[in-house]
């Protein structure tokens, strides 16, 4: 658990979006996982700064944090509070920002989890994700789809302004916005190198996570007598089998796409561009969503 550079990214970005962090909570005590000339660049800090181990100094003084509070499991690494997210929270007091950077992986319990970091939201304030996605298999328990924080992070469930980011760990100048998904299409993310997960969103009052279903199915179970799911959705039965006929052939066209992958590693050519790829994805250079938000932080480097 940590704040790495996408993680600093995102706390910054969503600092500047909120007017600041006020009083904010991490779940898990976060050490600061950036090498100290990185972080200069990416946060404005004094000279005489010194190196912190864990975030609180760091979310403080260069983010504008009034306190940082910290939840965890053991107090191994010197928490504010001993609390295992598995089991329902009784909140000590809520907060301006929930800070989860690189922790609901390593829960086994994810939906008590979310609701407990929903509980410890005050009204208005907001909840910030840096998440494994794709390729992370044994960092943790999960890998997360920007689908949960669509579905989740709903007006109808309690929330607004939900926004969802996938960053590609090799390219720190840039996310990729996740269009949320609708009409019965998925917000699918193909990937050869490890991406992470962000969220934003502000909890708007009381909340509920009783219904929480994959967008996709719900447009199907909500089709019209006679009404045809559009091309290229496939959740029904029939559709699902038409695809399992194509696993030779996806098979050989991933066969295909690894090799041309270790053939673009050896003569040292470029990979093609997530959004190139991804449909669901739009390309936003984070110096553009830091100006636009009238950003104090330079995060292009």
């Amino acid at each position: 658990m940590g704040i790495d550079v996408p993680a600093l990214q995102l706390i910054s970005w969503a600092s500047s979006k909120s007017h600041g962090l006020g009083v904010a909570a991490t779940i898990g005590r976060q050490s600061v996982n950036v090498p100290a000339n990185v972080l200069r660049k990416l946060v404005n800090l004094p000279a005489d700064y010194q190196y912190p181990q864990y975030c609180e100094e760091l979310l403080i003084g260069a983010l504008g944090a009034e306190r940082v509070d910290s939840f965890d499991y053991s107090d191994f690494e010197g928490c504010t509070y001993i609390a295992d997210m598995n089991q329902p929270l009784s909140p000590p007091c809520q907060y301006d920002t929930i800070i989860d950077s690189g922790t609901l992986e390593h829960i086994y319990n994810v939906p008590q989890a979310l609701r407990n970091l929903s509980s410890l939201c005050a009204v208005g304030g907001q909840i910030l994700h840096c998440l494994p996605a794709v390729n992370f298999c044994g960092h943790g328990f999960w890998q997360f789809s920007p689908e949960l924080f669509f579905s989740l992070y709903s007006a109808k469930n309690g929330y607004s302004e939900t926004q969802v980011f996938v960053t590609d760990l090799e390219d720190e100048t840039a996310w990729y916005e996740v269009l949320p998904p609708s009409s019965g299409y998925r917000a699918t993310v193909w990937s050869d190198t490890p991406l992470y997960v962000l969220c934003r969103t502000v909890r708007q009052g009381d909340f509920s996570h009783e219904n929480v279903q994959q967008s996709d199915y719900v447009f199907a179970w909500n089709l019209r007598p006679g009404e045809k799911l559009p091309d290229g959705v496939s959740v029904t039965p029939s559709k699902l089998r038409a695809a399992l006929k194509r696993t030779r052939f996806v098979r050989l066209v991933s066969a295909m796409r690894f090799l041309y992958l270790g053939m673009a590693v050896g003569l040292g050519l470029k990979r093609g561009s997530l959004a190139g790829r991804n449909p669901s994805l739009i390309r936003r250079k984070i110096s553009e969503l830091n100006k636009s938000q009238g950003q104090r932080t330079d995060t292009s480097s």
